[in-house]
């Protein structure tokens, strides 16, 4: 069966927190959407920076979503000052962003933006915000945040964080970056490999797998102190550790009285309970938004099917049938999305399906893709790809409508996995 189904793995040692300046992900748009919103978003006033780094962050959000198309401009424009709505209207934009920069006397540096529908000749949103420099880029993406929010009705994920793995020769690298793949730093390095991190839902801890004992074991590291502890160290396999949605319990899948099977514990790896009981293998658990249900994937029918149960065990009902190899579920967080990869004609690709209506749809088009993760608004989904041979990061829009990739130079890049939403 493929390597995300079985996820027998080797891991790493814990390794000082420091910048993988090397490893930030470059960004490429290979789609976007049909029907995209015109907006202008004019230079930021007195950037400290110099540069407008501000509205050319706001601007490459807002692109690489797929929804937006940006007018062109040079502008300076104040988000105090009144715009003439009829002539950036004219010039195509439905909307259009002013703000403007200063560098307080305490070093924060005060940003004002304000969001104006040209077509309405209304204002739709300001913000103000007093941040420090290192903070300016998250800023920045909450700007876009809003944007995105006020203009489509749902909630913007740039502001959020995405964890993976990457390669360059023998070295195996855990690492964190924003949304589009700056500020990139590493939380494990290993000569050995690492896989499965999954966040925890408030954003401070990762849950992943290591093999520094040489078997598998899943740690909880907790990003801010950098301690982690071994919670699943049995005999045989532990893998594929899923949060519940209030962060006290763990899903795993272990091997410790045979075949791989489906266990819940507290997330500091107490009270340990058996969930499954089969001839087959069950593995892949993650936990719908309620947390009273769990979706797993299982050979029990034959070939490997995505199941559903109670979080107890309890009422297993088979959940996809078209297809005869489908793994590595990830549940939307409204629930109403159920993405996972299948083997169709050979190759492994994205698929989408919509549990109440039971509409299928293929989001992707490679041969090994891998490790679906939704985004926190449930817009957009990440998963591995290749391309040139390297591995890299894909994102696709739910309905298709858009897509872009991030790629290290110099590395190849895994097991994707999209942080929450944090305060």
């Amino acid at each position: 069966m493929k390597r995300t189904f079985l996820k027998l793995i080797s891991v790493a040692c814990l390794a000082p927190w420091v910048p993988a300046a090397r490893a930030q992900l470059r960004v490429e748009i290979s789609g976007v959407g049909a029907n995209q919103i015109p907006i202008a978003i004019g230079q930021f006033w007195d950037d400290p920076a110099g540069e407008n780094q501000i509205s050319a962050i706001v601007k490459a959000d807002l692109k690489r979503s797929g929804v937006f198309r940006i007018i062109d401009t040079t502008d300076l424009v104040r988000e105090n000052a009144p715009p003439n709505d009829a002539e950036w209207k004219s010039r195509g934009a439905d909307a259009l962003v002013g703000g403007s920069l200063r560098r307080a006397g305490d070093g924060r540096i005060e940003m004002n933006y304000r969001l104006r529908d040209t077509v309405k000749a209304a204002d739709l949103s300001a913000l103000s915000l007093a941040v420090q420099p290192q903070f300016a880029r998250l800023a920045a993406h909450r700007i876009a945040d809003d944007i995105f929010e006020k203009m489509t009705g749902i909630r913007g994920a740039f502001a959020t964080r995405i964890a993976y793995v990457g390669r360059s020769g023998s070295e195996h690298r855990l690492e964190i970056a924003d949304s589009d793949g700056e500020n990139a730093f590493i939380a494990l390095r290993s000569t050995e490999p690492v896989i499965s991190p999954t966040w925890s839902p408030d954003g401070t801890r990762l849950a992943y797998v290591s093999f520094e004992s040489k078997k598998p074991v899943i740690y909880v590291q907790d990003l801010a102190t950098r301690r982690r502890t071994a919670v699943a160290n049995f005999k045989g396999s532990n893998s594929a550790p899923a949060w519940s949605p209030d962060g006290r319990r763990l899903a795993i899948a272990l091997s410790r009285e045979g075949l791989t099977q489906i266990y819940l514990m507290n997330a500091d790896g107490g009270d340990l309970r058996r969930l499954t009981n089969t001839a087959g293998i069950d593995t892949e658990p993650c936990f719908g938004p309620d947390g009273q249900t769990i979706y797993f994937t299982s050979d029990r029918s034959g070939g490997p099917q995505i199941f559903r149960m109670n979080a107890d065990g309890g009422d297993v009902r088979r959940v996809t049938f078209n297809g005869s190899y489908n793994i590595s579920p990830a549940i939307s967080p409204d629930g109403r999305m159920l993405a996972y990869v299948s083997r169709r004609d050979g190759r492994f690709q994205l698929y989408v399906l919509d549990l109440a209506t039971s509409q299928e749809i293929r989001l992707s088009d490679g041969a090994r893709d891998e490790s679906p993760s939704f985004a926190p608004n449930g817009r957009y989904i990440m998963f591995a790809s290749e391309a040139g041979g390297r591995g890299t990061l894909s994102v696709v829009a739910v309905d298709g409508s858009a897509r872009y990739s991030l790629s290290a130079r110099t590395s190849n890049i895994r097991e994707p996995a999209w942080g929450p939403f944090t305060k």
